[in-house]
């Protein structure tokens, strides 16, 4: 293999580590986390993990109490982190569910990397790319440099932090990505089947959109941001496990650089929010204006997945 070759599959094999794109089986750990770490705030076994080898944020989006008492039907929603290193057994699992359709967030240079989605037979991805700012470039150049230094400069001092800040604000400033999680709103408003969605990680693409929905189906704003910050749950051993692997092997000094990027956190959340209230006034604004889902869509949303 040329040096060319060589450097730019450490690159490659680099950026996975730092996105969680390997397989489950490539730590020594839980695929998802024990029924005791999961958010205690749902009924009848609600949001369901479904345990994959080669995913680890993978649940069902049902169970929630709404603000009328309603409760959110589970097996037509789920969210899920990327899908193209499942194994034989994962894709037997997901065919269970009977998906009719899977909605991907990812940007071309995600799926270039990454791989595209391993589903199952006569199921397709649908591409919906929402823009990560350049983060995942950015992450190839520094992870790729395997400089300390560089490293610290791209990521550290607060760098990271801000980056996913910036990220979260495009949600709702961006008329492309607003487009990408309309069309997935009305989608599931149309009720053709279960429906999965995914990013890299199921975490910030995937968990606004889940965040949205819930919100729009009138489940109460904090148990929204609790199902959102679960992804810290699913993928903490996952994530360390990454970590650890990239200071093995002498990519990163200070792979810690990497913990704003993996984790959720409420700051993230509130960056949209506030940049939704500063634009539109509130939440229903940015469903009718932001999104322009006219109120038959919402009724039909509500009708289909409230019970």
């Amino acid at each position: 293999m040329s040096r060319a070759r060589t450097r730019l599959a450490t690159v490659v094999l680099a950026s996975a580590l730092a996105l969680g794109a390997l397989p489950a089986s490539a730590y020594a750990g839980p695929a998802s986390p024990s029924p005791a770490a999961v958010p205690r705030d749902r009924v009848a076994d609600p949001g369901r993990p479904v345990p994959l080898q080669g995913a680890v944020n993978v649940r069902d989006l049902g169970g929630y109490r709404t603000y009328t008492g309603g409760l959110v039907r589970q097996g037509l929603v789920y969210r899920s982190d990327a899908l193209g290193r499942l194994t034989d057994a994962d894709v037997a699992t997901l065919a269970g569910l009977r998906l009719t359709g899977v909605v991907d967030f990812r940007i071309p240079t995600e799926v270039q990397y990454d791989g595209a989605d391993r589903l199952p037979a006569g199921l397709s991805p649908t591409a919906r790319p929402v823009s990560d700012l350049g983060l995942y470039a950015t992450l190839v150049t520094a992870i790729g440099s395997g400089d300390p230094a560089t490293q610290e400069r791209m990521l550290g001092g607060g760098r990271a932090e801000a980056y996913m800040r910036d990220i979260y604000r495009t949600f709702v400033t961006s008329p492309e990505n607003r487009a990408q999680f309309a069309a997935t709103l009305r989608e599931v408003a149309d009720g053709r089947g279960p429906l999965l969605v995914h990013c890299t990680s199921g975490k910030d693409r995937t968990g606004w959109l889940a965040y949205v929905l819930l919100r729009a189906l009138a489940v109460p704003e904090d148990r929204a941001a609790r199902d959102y910050l679960a992804s810290n749950t699913y993928r903490a051993a996952y994530d360390a496990a990454l970590r650890a692997g990239l200071k093995q092997s002498g990519r990163m000094q200070n792979p810690d650089l990497l913990i704003p990027l993996q984790e959720v956190r409420t700051d993230y959340l509130a960056a949209a929010t506030d940049r939704m209230e500063a634009d539109y006034g509130g939440f229903y604004r940015y469903l009718t204006e932001g999104l322009g889902l006219d109120l038959r869509t919402l009724a039909r949303l509500r009708a289909r997945m409230v019970r």
